[in-house]
């Protein structure tokens, strides 16, 4: 657990410079919240119990993908790839697999991107190559995958159907919300970049009006 840990911390770091980086550039943040867990060693031991896998260490290290997980909540769906871009751009970082439930969201209306990745972890004695899965997505995705966990819970995994078609049909809500967000977003960069394409243009036009007389110089050395 501790080199899972280790992994969460590498990570962690990594983000937040990729965060800062992003920032000074582009002036602009793309990531809303970042938040990290570590599975409990209950709920390890009931995943290889549910999924038949050997009870060992190694086990674990093989089957397990998920034993430590980040989300990170951005504004906008074009957030989500530039970001995914810009952790798989990482020269130590090996993608194992990539899901993409944007594109193809899962029957009960899950959207979300997620990416098993290694990392690499160093240590006084060793170097360790740990698994974490990343998820990106949305304010609107995670707030309906927050509802729908407890949902989930609560009803002890066994929803009723009409719950789950109110669920799908949130899930499609959110998915039309966020491409609306998108646009709008667009349309308000395309306004900035014009108002700073006139901002240039005034600027130019009054140097433009600075003229001098075409004789100034011969009649300045006359002088």
């Amino acid at each position: 657990m501790m080199t899972y840990k280790f992994a969460l911390d590498e990570m962690n770091t990594k983000i937040k410079i990729l965060q800062e980086e992003f920032q000074l550039i582009h002036d602009y943040n793309p990531i809303e919240h970042i938040s990290s867990r570590l599975k409990s060693p209950e709920s390890i031991l009931k995943k290889l119990h549910r999924k038949n896998y050997p009870i060992t260490l190694e086990s674990i290290k093989d089957n397990i993908k998920d034993v430590a997980g980040i989300r990170i909540t951005c504004s906008f769906l074009t957030d989500i790839y530039q970001l995914s871009d810009m952790i798989q751009k990482q020269g130590d970082i090996k993608v194992l697999e990539v899901k993409d439930y944007l594109r193809d969201p899962k029957p009960n209306g899950y959207r979300s991107l997620h990416l098993i990745i290694e990392v690499p972890v160093y240590m006084s004695d060793r170097q360790s190559s740990v698994c974490v899965e990343v998820q990106i997505r949305t304010i609107a995705m995670d707030f309906w995958a927050s509802l729908e966990h407890k949902i989930y819970y609560k009803y002890n995994k066994e929803i009723p159907e009409r719950l789950l078609l109110e669920l799908k049909n949130a899930a499609d809500l959110a998915a039309v919300l966020d491409k609306k967000m998108e646009d709008l977003h667009k349309e308000v960069g395309e306004l900035k970049d014009q108002d700073d394409a006139d901002e240039i243009e005034k600027m130019i036009n009054k140097n433009e009006k600075i003229h001098l007389p075409s004789n100034f110089l011969t009649s300045l050395f006359n002088d």
